[in-house]
């Protein structure tokens, strides 16, 4: 993954953030939005304008608001117009340019209109930002009332129930570790600075944060201050692609990174120690531990993934079929199938029994696969693009029907909780960002009216 140039002060979005400009026609539609919103608004101040934009509920949205705030009936298009505009001019960002002509033909056909999750809310008191167009795992749902997201340089949660949002680290620096852990004997520490967060991941009561320099830092959700903060890499190119917090055969809690700097690293969560390093012929973006903890998914910067072991980190098998870098991957809970997705546009369905080759092919609408997950029950899987689609795919319909959440914005991340009965969506925005809630659809919805 490339280096890319960081502004301490802005957070650029979508195709503007890539240097590649929007045609005429798309960046028209899209201003006379903006301008609509603040057209009865004396106030230069962004947030001001912004503020006008309300939240959303199940009851408005049913009513016909749309669940973004976004004014349709005000404008001089409708929103179907500005969608075939957006499919029409949104350039997917590729690193290998290829023909993708055998890759169509090989997609899975799969039946749109499913109703899996509905939309229950929309909230702007929190508002994803993103500082890195290739890195999208920077939501997080610990339960079905506890969400964690980036806004800027600080991690917020945010609680559903009771519709508040604080603060939990924030990043702006000097970061410091607290006197209990600096005076651990195991674990190398140092003051930071301020750290510009790529990527973040929430599990086992641990919140792990990491940099575009090679920095991690790590609080423990229980305890104040930080527990643990260090630059884990000093290489040039050492942005922290990727977190994964899990269980290891014996129970002990245990984190990978995965680095620019080509190594997988594995952390002791108690002492924040480094076990293990692993080391890989190109940069590392994504890494994922199956559910048994003996085998990893490592993908990166590379059209082949691996699957390697890991205690070693010797390689198993080599993924071949995805034409462009990959950065996410995800296991079925089961254990016997995971995920890779791709700038190619797909996601590969993989079978443990049978690496021959990929089980399934599924496309995406307009962009690179940046996140992936699966409901811990492993019915469903959803499935993120960099901006404007999620699609949320039945695993016990074989991948052949999904829904597609329609939105339109960058993508920070996703996340199901761990009871599998919500889905947040981050939204990063100047205008619309937000986070989107959606609830598990089940036989009894005519309680959704009490909403």
């Amino acid at each position: 993954m490339a280096q890319v140039q960081q502004d301490d002060d802005v957070q650029y979005m979508g195709n503007e953030y890539m240097g590649e400009d929007l045609e005429d026609d798309a960046e028209a539609l899209l201003q006379a939005i903006y301008e609509r919103i603040s057209y009865d608004t004396d106030s230069d101040n962004e947030n001001d304008v912004v503020s006008k934009v309300s939240d959303t509920t199940a009851v408005q949205a049913r009513r016909g608001k749309d669940i973004q705030g976004i004014p349709w009936d005000q404008m001089q298009f409708t929103r179907e117009k500005y969608r075939e505009t957006r499919l029409r001019e949104y350039k997917n960002y590729e690193n290998l340019r290829r023909s993708h002509d055998e890759l169509e033909k090989n997609c899975k056909s799969v039946e749109k209109g499913g109703n899996f999750y509905h939309f229950r809310h929309n909230t702007r008191s929190v508002k994803s930002t993103i500082v890195h167009f290739q890195l999208r795992n920077l939501v997080w749902a610990t339960s079905k009332h506890d969400v964690y997201l980036m806004h800027n340089f600080s991690v917020m949660h945010w609680s559903p129930l009771t519709c508040k949002s604080t603060e939990v680290l924030n990043l702006a620096g000097p970061i410091v570790p607290a006197f209990e852990m600096r005076r651990h004997p195991s674990a190398y520490q140092q003051e930071l600075g301020r750290v510009q967060m790529s990527t973040m991941c929430v599990k086992r009561n641990l919140l792990v944060a990491g940099g575009f320099q090679g920095e991690m830092v790590c609080k423990n959700l229980d305890q104040p201050g930080v527990s643990y903060c260090a630059k884990i890499t000093h290489d040039e190119n050492a942005i922290t692609n990727a977190i994964d917090i899990y269980d290891n055969s014996s129970g002990a809690v245990q984190l990978m990174s995965s680095n620019n700097d080509s190594v997988v690293r594995v952390f002791d969560c108690n002492d924040f120690s480094v076990l293990k390093s692993f080391y890989y012929p190109w940069a590392v973006n994504h890494t994922s531990v199956s559910p048994d903890s003996r085998t990893v998914i490592v993908v990166g910067d590379n059209p082949d993934g691996l699957l390697s072991d890991s205690q070693t980190g010797k390689v198993i098998a080599t993924l071949k079929g995805h034409l462009d870098y990959s950065f996410a991957s995800a296991w079925h809970p089961d254990g016997r199938y995971f995920v890779t997705g791709n700038q190619d546009t797909t996601c590969r369905l993989w079978d443990i029994r049978n690496l021959g080759s990929s089980l399934a092919v599924l496309k995406g609408r307009i962009g690179a696969i940046r996140s992936l997950r699966f409901t811990s029950d492993g019915r469903f899987m959803a499935m993120a693009e960099p901006a404007d689609f999620v699609h949320v795919f039945d695993t016990k319909q074989d991948f052949a029907k999904c829904q597609e959440i329609d939105l339109f914005g960058e993508v920070a991340g996703i996340s199901f909780s761990p009871d599998s009965e919500a889905l947040y969506v981050g939204v990063a925005d100047r205008t619309y960002g937000s986070l989107l809630e959606f609830n598990r659809s089940h036989s009894n919805s005519y309680l959704n009216c009490l909403l």
